[in-house]
């Protein structure tokens, strides 16, 4: 899942001073590794943990005046810090304070820092299907939406009703479905921070849904790293009908490494991180597989993946 929009990176030479008001909020070199599936990487600069919509954007709009670089971290699945870390501040959306998920009729509303997992659950229980195309992906609603997470069943975008954002004005903004774009891992929700979102779904027995979800569980699974490893899927397709796994596999570069770093060989478009990796070793590795596969397909691949 996405799990980060905010600022490009830009050089800082700040001091904490800029965020005097927010000392409650706001942490110095706070470790990253920890909060993103490759525990990998260097810590941020400052880092922020708001529990409130006016702490969130009273931290942004220190952000903007001393133009401080920003980045906004949910579930860390599809991000890779490099091992120096982000020199800026990293804004950490995260339960309860962004969690909220209530069920209405066919509407399941739920905040930026759900769990993909858990809409998709409580929504099954309640007997809504739609979220289940979604099953064994990683990450949380506000990544899921600014990247338009979906497979081969469909994408999340096409269940949004509304969703309520941001804006880089600090202003609040409801969203409509007419007003929502939706493209192939894209969205025109880069530049606000999505709060939270609304599905429309449809009425369906909860065991039939439990009983399809496990079946695409069952899958998704079989094909890729196993559970312990960590790892990251890493391009995106360069068409709906030439899929970058496929690219990879057949350029025979399944167990290819760089130092402790390897393409997966379940699934080859994950890389994963053995004992002992860096984030640096994830990048040459990645450069390693764009190199061949352009040079034998002729296709130039592009990151899925979001490098701090």
């Amino acid at each position: 899942m996405r799990g980060c929009h905010g600022a490009e990176p830009v050089e800082t030479h700040t001091t904490m001073a800029v965020f005097d008001d927010f000392r409650g909020i706001v942490r110095e070199n706070e470790p990253l590794a920890p909060l993103v599936w490759f525990r990998l990487g260097g810590p941020a600069r400052y880092f922020a943990s708001p529990r409130t919509v006016e702490d969130l954007a009273g931290v942004l709009g220190r952000c903007r005046e001393a133009g401080v670089a920003f980045k906004i971290l949910g579930g860390g699945s599809n991000v890779l810090v490099r091992d120096e870390g982000y020199d800026g501040l990293v804004i950490h959306l995260e339960s309860p304070f962004f969690s909220d998920l209530t069920v209405r009729d066919n509407i399941v509303t739920a905040g930026a820092a759900v769990p993909l997992t858990a809409l998709i659950s409580h929504s099954a229980r309640a007997g809504l299907a739609g979220l289940e195309i979604l099953t064994g992906i990683p990450g949380t609603v506000g990544g899921a939406l600014k990247g338009n997470a979906g497979g081969r069943g469909g994408a999340i975008g096409s269940l949004v009703h509304r969703a309520t954002v941001l804006d880089p004005a600090n202003e609040i903004q409801i969203r409509e479905r007419d007003d929502l774009s939706f493209a192939d891992r894209d969205s025109n929700l880069d530049e606000p921070v999505i709060l939270s979102a609304e599905f429309e779904l449809r009425p369906e027995d909860p065991e039939s849904l439990v009983r399809r979800m496990r079946r695409i569980w069952i899958v998704k699974k079989e094909n890729q790293p196993y559970g312990h490893q960590l790892s990251g899927l890493i391009f995106r397709d360069p068409t709906s009908d030439v899929t970058a796994w496929a690219l990879i596999d057949q350029a025979g570069l399944k167990g290819l490494r760089e130092g402790n770093a390897e393409v997966s060989d379940r699934h080859a478009n994950f890389i994963v991180a053995h004992e002992g990796a860096t984030a640096t070793q994830v990048l040459l590795l990645i450069d390693k597989v764009r190199q061949q596969v352009w040079q034998q397909f002729g296709y130039e691949l592009e990151l899925q993946l979001q490098v701090w």
